[in-house]
């Protein structure tokens, strides 16, 4: 199954859908007691979800085309958001940093979240080195504490697309990397939350950017220098994985940093993130005077 945050333009919130075939069914109209977010239906486990796939088998429920309908970000307000860095080998070297023994880990902050089709501005004078990144986003499903490689999986709900957006000057100048990924808009998802059955493998995926028209990453998430099982069992030895955390696992060569010429993300400028089977998430950018 997959899920979206939806919202009309005269809608207070979002709401959460099922989306199939380009229509969208709305939770609250399969469930009386409907999850609002897709925090709440992940925290309600496998009961939840079946409820709900039964409720859908029913086949009564009003679809509504999602033309009009507006993204937000796939996950909202989730317990936390973990990002991965140097978990590619191209990448580490185009930024010329080492790809340490164990995984570079810090928090993105929930400000950043956006969605599919959304704008995200920022000022000039923070930064004109803006630049995009690719990433797989694992949702957990049920709580991971010291679990083994081989299990980690099982605690995965489910997929997402993530743009980890980043502030290449602040990042260079800091000891830590929180602040220049977590602007305003800066962690885009979506556009939807895709639960584990549908993706056989998450080592199997071919994952890409388009900034502008030019395809400028292209590669596959079997080159990931730690799998989403290891990165998962490794997480899990220090803090308990709560349902619902994303985690970011991480993005392939490519980055405009280490283009010659340099890309980075400009004024008006749309960049579109995409895996497959997972979708392709759509940001517009703006650059503030």
């Amino acid at each position: 199954m997959r899920f979206a945050h939806l919202r009309r333009p005269d809608s207070p919130g979002a709401v959460l859908a099922v989306v199939e075939d380009g229509d969208a069914i709305l939770v609250s109209d399969l469930l009386a007691d409907a999850p609002p977010t897709l925090q709440h239906l992940i925290e309600r486990g496998e009961e939840g979800l079946s409820a709900l796939r039964d409720a859908l088998s029913e086949g009564s429920a009003t679809r509504h085309p999602l033309t009009g309908w507006s993204f937000d970000s796939a996950v909202l307000a989730p317990p936390a958001v973990l990002a991965v860095g140097l978990n590619y080998a191209a990448h580490s070297s185009e930024l010329g940093l080492k790809t340490d023994s164990a995984p570079t880990v810090f928090t993105l902050w929930p400000n950043s979240l956006a969605g599919h089709q959304q704008t995200t501005s920022w000022p000039r004078s923070l930064s004109e080195a803006v630049d995009y990144e690719a990433e797989l986003g694992v949702l957990i499903g049920t709580p991971a504490k010291d679990v083994s490689v081989a299990d980690a999986l099982d605690h995965v709900w489910g997929y997402t697309v993530v743009n980890d957006i980043t502030a290449r000057n602040i990042q260079f100048a800091e000891a830590q990397w929180s602040r220049c990924k977590s602007f305003d808009g800066f962690t885009p998802t979506g556009p939807f939350a895709v639960t584990a059955d549908e993706i056989a493998d998450p080592q199997d995926l071919h994952i890409w950017t388009v900034v502008d028209g030019h395809t400028v990453q292209d590669a596959t998430t079997g080159q990931m220098v730690r799998s989403v099982a290891t990165l998962i069992a490794h997480l899990s030895q220090s803090l308990t994985l709560l349902p619902g955390t994303l985690i970011s696992t991480g993005s392939p060569g490519g980055a405009g940093y280490s283009r010659d010429p340099q890309i980075f993300l400009r004024d008006r400028s749309t960049v579109t993130v995409g895996i497959d089977g997972l979708g392709e998430l759509t940001t517009h950018c703006r650059i503030i005077d």
